[in-house]
């Protein structure tokens, strides 16, 4: 599909004109374009050779207007911290429409109704972070907003100093939040509560449509989903900083990556935000919070749905989860199910990690070429003593001792990354670019297209986190 037969579609629209505000996109001056996602684009079916047109580049910076061009900004409360705050939305993205289900969203565009003190825009590192960082998650299959494209600029913005505006080109299937039910149910508006359930199944969920107690229903969706995703972000040591119900989507998405972490030594306590003082969202508390989320959730759904019934629901929340934790554990440890003394194989492994000051992600790959009571000395090259990680493997290979090498191996290996997009890597690829030079960019998402791929020319990025850069929390604005 070329540009000028793109026909763009604003479904979120038909919903009550509180929900949102419509408002053009402010370009930025003198814009280039820095990066495009060629399989998203082929998502949204719009032809390779369009991409790197003057058109395209426009499109991102909101002056080039498909058919169907109806730009607006989205309103929700949410809950920062634990505090409601009864109206927030998107201060620095703008929506500008739908192809194939998918809603694309240019974050930067400028000041909207909902921008408070804000002046709309990214900078050109939170920008950078946030486009490689979602294709990161994809590539590790967990359930992610994507990115089209991402362009730079010389608009100078303000933040701790001047630095360049840039726009990243977001598509999702939903950028309804937790938070944009609560704004409807704090406001008093039942009737429009139920029409933004009614779109949100419409859109996500549409095997509910025509079934009894639908609001209910949808709930338990929505926990079961929640569950799996915060399963997936333990599973591979993911600290997304900002749990606020205005960043947890109700399509079970991960959204909204500011001050993100992959975890460098394993750490329990682990904080990526330097705004969370008391740890709110640290690593180990993010099911916990999910959990306090979908409370929240649910507190704002009651006036349409059975709220003794979502009380039940929820009581199962932590069973689900632990059952999808396991499910990952297993399948990242290469064992055949969960047999009995696996969830205390396994959180055993964390504490001894934990201890040992062991970085996870190598940890994991190394273990991943382990073979059945061999040679343990990379393994133990890992952590600082070797007495407790030579007692857990003991128990690691009396579980694996009836399971075939080869097969385990195999699974393995397909479930543990050899590369996640830790912070100094990215920040590697931010102070190129604030230079002018973007390979570091393009290298970095091809890494996160591959995560499990071998990549010998970035051998140095599979090893620990080097000391210098280990452990630093960023603020809201990286």
């Amino acid at each position: 599909m070329k540009l000028n037969e793109i026909k763009l579609t604003n479904p979120y629209l038909k919903l009550n004109e509180e929900c949102y505000d419509k408002v053009e996109p402010t370009p930025l001056h003198k814009p280039y374009l820095i990066h495009v996602n060629k399989d998203v684009a082929k998502i949204l079916e719009i032809d390779e050779d369009a991409l790197e047109s003057e058109d395209f580049l426009s499109l991102l910076n909101g002056t080039y207007k498909p058919k169907g061009f109806e730009p607006f900004a989205m309103c929700y409360a949410g809950h920062q911290f634990g505090q409601f705050v009864p109206r927030l939305g998107d201060g620095r993205a703008i929506n500008i429409g739908t192809i194939q289900k998918y809603h694309m969203q240019l974050k930067g565009a400028g000041i909207t109704k909902y921008s408070r003190h804000g002046d709309g825009r990214a900078v050109l590192r939170s920008s950078i972070r946030e486009y490689l960082m979602s294709e990161a998650m994809h590539g590790l299959k967990i359930p992610t907003t994507l990115c089209l494209g991402l362009i730079g600029s010389e608009h100078d913005v303000r933040r701790e100093s001047i630095e360049k505006a840039s726009i990243v080109c977001r598509v999702s299937t939903s950028w309804v939040r937790f938070g944009t039910f609560e704004y409807y149910a704090s406001q008093g508006m039942f009737k429009e509560l139920k029409a933004l359930a009614d779109y949100v199944i419409e859109e996500n969920f549409p095997h509910l449509k025509g079934k009894n107690d639908v609001y209910t229903m949808l709930f338990n969706e929505v926990m079961v989903i929640t569950s799996r995703l915060m399963a997936q972000w333990m599973s591979v040591g993911f600290n997304h900083g900002v749990m606020n119900t205005d960043n947890m989507s109700i399509a079970g998405l991960t959204i909204d990556y500011g001050p993100f972490a992959f975890l460098d030594d394993f750490r329990h306590e682990q904080v990526c935000n330097h705004t969370d003082v008391e740890g709110r969202y640290s690593y180990t508390n993010q099911p916990a919070v999910a959990k306090w989320n979908l409370q929240m959730l649910m507190k704002a759904l009651s006036p349409i749905a059975d709220m003794e019934k979502m009380e039940k629901i929820l009581i199962i929340y932590d069973k689900i989860y632990t059952r999808y934790l396991h499910y990952y554990m297993c399948k990242k440890l290469g064992l055949e199910g969960t047999v009995e003394g696996d969830p205390e194989l396994i959180d055993d492994m964390y504490d001894m990690l934990e201890s040992l000051h062991v970085d996870y992600t190598l940890f994991m790959r190394t273990l991943s070429h382990y073979e059945h009571g061999g040679d343990r000395a990379k393994l133990l090259a890992t952590g600082m003593y070797p007495e407790s990680m030579n007692t857990w493997l003991d128990r690691y290979d009396k579980r694996i001792q009836y399971i075939d090498n080869t097969e385990r191996k195999k699974q393995m290996l397909e479930n543990n990354p050899k590369y996640v997009l830790k912070n100094y890597m990215l920040q590697e690829a931010i102070d190129a670019a604030e230079q002018g030079d973007f390979s570091m960019v393009s290298s970095l998402f091809d890494i996160a297209q591959h995560p499990f791929d071998e990549h010998p020319e970035f051998e140095r990025f599979a090893g620990a986190t080097p000391t210098a850069f280990k452990n630093k929390k960023l603020s809201c604005s990286s």
